[in-house]
């Protein structure tokens, strides 16, 4: 019996591994497979998938019209300033997840990010899948970012973060390379899926639209890959939902307290 229940939770574990490898949003990206072609993802997050990563923030709980706008992979010198200039329109704020490689060529655009009051966010230093990277290496990269980056929100590049990297993390001593404020591991609760060149711009705004709800927390990409989308879906977006009454507000520093 005994070995029979070990048994069973040995391969209660491989499956939800297959699960979580197969729910990660660019797990259909490069298959030379025909099916695996059609970059199948969530739009909304599902509640079961968001129990498998305790600790992280899928959304932010709340009554009142807020959405909660974010942008990984900036700066970008061309992209990351036309993002600012929209939200602008409409005094919305953002939360940038910065890749501390981009911060480091482009200083003056993640500067402007903070000046006009948007929050920033770690992204890592190089966009490393933290599944292909041992903990050592994987944290390393975060610790180098952070000398670029000064903010304890993070998100995990491709939302793939091993639970031992995520445990880490989030503890109070949070890295094992510095004594450092533990991290807030940032997610989300509606996926642009702007990355993905044969989405059509006008199918990647209606899906974000009907996913939308208050507290929900969008990504999308301030990246050469996703612009053609992102650049479309974006401006309709902040003027069909500002005309609903919601607000665009940035991720604080204290989520989550």
């Amino acid at each position: 019996m005994v070995k029979i229940q070990a048994a069973l939770r040995f391969l209660g574990c491989i499956f939800e591994l297959i699960l979580i490898y197969m729910m990660t949003p660019h797990f259909w990206q490069g298959s030379k497979a025909k099916f695996f072609k059609k970059d199948l993802f969530f739009v909304t997050t599902p509640w079961w998938l968001r129990k498998l990563f305790p600790g992280c923030i899928w959304d932010i709980k709340t009554k009142e019209k807020v959405i909660y706008l974010s942008f990984d992979d900036g700066p970008h010198p061309v992209i990351t300033p036309a993002v600012l200039e929209e939200l602008k329109k409409y005094n919305a704020k953002a939360t940038f997840f910065c890749i501390g490689d981009n911060v480091r060529k482009f200083p003056r655009i993640y500067h402007r990010v903070i000046n006009e009051g948007h929050a920033v966010g770690n992204h890592t230093m190089r966009h490393i899948d933290g599944w292909k990277t041992n903990d050592e290496i994987y944290f390393g990269d975060i610790h180098k970012a952070r000398s670029y980056i000064k903010s304890n929100l993070f998100r995990p590049p491709y939302g793939r973060i091993k639970r031992s990297q995520l445990k880490q993390l989030i503890r109070f001593n949070d890295l094992p390379v510095a004594k450092t404020r533990k991290h807030k591991v940032i997610m989300w609760s509606v996926l642009a899926g702007d990355w993905i060149a044969t989405l059509d711009p006008e199918k990647c705004f209606q899906q974000i639209k009907k996913a939308i709800y208050p507290g929900c927390i969008v990504v999308f990409h301030d990246s050469e890959k996703a612009n053609a989308r992102m650049s479309y879906a974006l401006p309709k977006l902040l003027e069909h939902f500002s005309s609903e009454g919601y607000i665009f507000k940035k991720i604080e520093a204290d989520i989550g307290k």
